[in-house]
């Protein structure tokens, strides 16, 4: 029989691993990218409780997943839910879909700090509405189960046998009239009532909690740095993610520029194009600050230049111009961009020029976003983003 200690601090010790990340960020000895680290710490530490405690895949239940609070790079325009379960067991997804622009579900062995390294993550299955028939209101239910059940001729999700999770992407373009999905999942296999956790369940979960931060960071830091010992700074690396999302391609970058400067990111957009975005992370993978800044835009906010191209530009400071993205007061950071089952594969070029000659480096007539204007375009995206689920 386990005897649990006098204090809960004696079970949070791996909590350091977390910040020992530092070590793997840009700048470890400068005590802002420290306080940063702290921060995003006791951001991965909330979410734990959810992974760890929320639910069962007896007993599932979708949970918040990334997000503005549980951060590391949340898509702004995604609403994730997760829920646990299990590859023995068959499950029934039922709701309605509401009117976003996809609705999809993923289906895995492992989680991202739920497990030591993306190399444990596997047994991948993703649906999405080309996979979904719905009712004329939008109701529907799936099964999911590695085995369609015999009979069974409606809506099915294949999970792999291994899987322990599965979740949603509630993929939104505009944020001001689509409606979040309505979703309930539950095990339609016999299984015992949820039962009161021992002593010795909850004490191995709080420590798979205090685990869970250094495994985010330890994950993610590498896949940042990745791209910039491989291109260095804007500049663009198209990957495709292996498993989850395969129509989905990325494009990632790491910026960095000054405050008299300015990037302008330019790119052709595909003919066929059901979904693309664009947004900036900080120097440690967490999307930056989106409802209250403008720090990402997608197909359906963007505004092209009438060359067709897309034009944005990062800028510390309101470049006046349309397709602006506020990098939040980080002179360094990421970007990431998605190409979603498009035609062509486009790769963006990045151009770092001084702030005060940038329309010498954009179309003659592009347009003067005045103060007054950003100022309406921010109050509006607020509106929009608080009126969403996010957790």
């Amino acid at each position: 029989m386990t005897t649990i200690g006098p204090t809960i601090l004696e079970y949070l010790t791996d909590l350091e691993g977390a910040v020992g990340e530092l070590k793997n960020t840009w700048q470890p000895d400068d005590p802002a990218y420290r306080a940063d680290v702290y921060r995003q710490t006791m951001a991965s530490l909330s979410y734990s409780y959810f992974a760890y405690f929320h639910a069962t895949p007896e007993h599932p239940d979708w949970a918040p997943l990334w997000n503005p609070v549980y951060t590391l790079q949340p898509n702004p325009d995604d609403i994730y839910t997760y829920s646990p379960i299990s590859g023995k067991y068959r499950y029934r997804v039922s709701g309605n879909r509401g009117t976003v622009k996809i609705l999809s579900f993923t289906s895995q062995r492992g989680m991202s700090g739920m497990v030591d390294g993306f190399a444990d993550i596997g047994g991948h299955n993703d649906i999405d509405d080309a996979d979904i028939v719905y009712e004329p209101n939008g109701d529907f239910e799936i099964i999911f189960s590695a085995e369609r059940p015999d009979g069974w001729t409606g809506n099915w999700g294949r999970i792999d046998p291994t899987a322990t999770g599965i979740f949603t992407r509630y993929r939104m373009y505009d944020w001001h009239r689509e409606v979040d999905p309505v979703l309930s999942i539950e095990c339609l296999d016999k299984v015992p009532f949820k039962a009161r956790l021992t002593e010795e369940e909850i004490l191995h979960k709080i420590k798979e909690m205090s685990k869970f931060p250094a495994r985010k960071t330890r994950s993610y830091y590498r896949l940042q740095n990745a791209v910039k010992e491989t291109v260095g700074f804007n500049v663009f690396q198209p990957t495709r993610m292996k498993g989850a999302l395969t129509k989905q391609v990325y494009w990632p970058a790491c910026f960095q520029l000054e405050e008299d400067e300015a990037l302008i990111i330019e790119t052709d957009i595909p003919e066929h194009a059901p979904y693309w975005n664009v947004q900036l992370n900080d120097p440690y993978f967490n999307a930056l600050e989106y409802v209250y800044r403008l720090s990402s835009t997608n197909g359906a906010m963007a505004k092209l230049s009438s060359d067709g191209k897309f034009r944005a530009v990062i800028a510390l400071t309101d470049p006046g111009v349309p397709n602006w993205l506020d990098p939040a007061g980080y002179k360094e950071g990421g970007i990431y961009g998605r190409w979603y089952d498009c035609d062509s594969e486009p790769v963006p070029t990045i151009t770092r020029v001084k702030l005060s000659a940038l329309r010498d480096h954009l179309p003659a007539d592009t347009p003067v976003v005045t103060p007054e204007e950003r100022d309406e375009e921010l109050r509006r995206r607020v509106r929009a983003c608080q009126r969403r689920r996010r957790w």
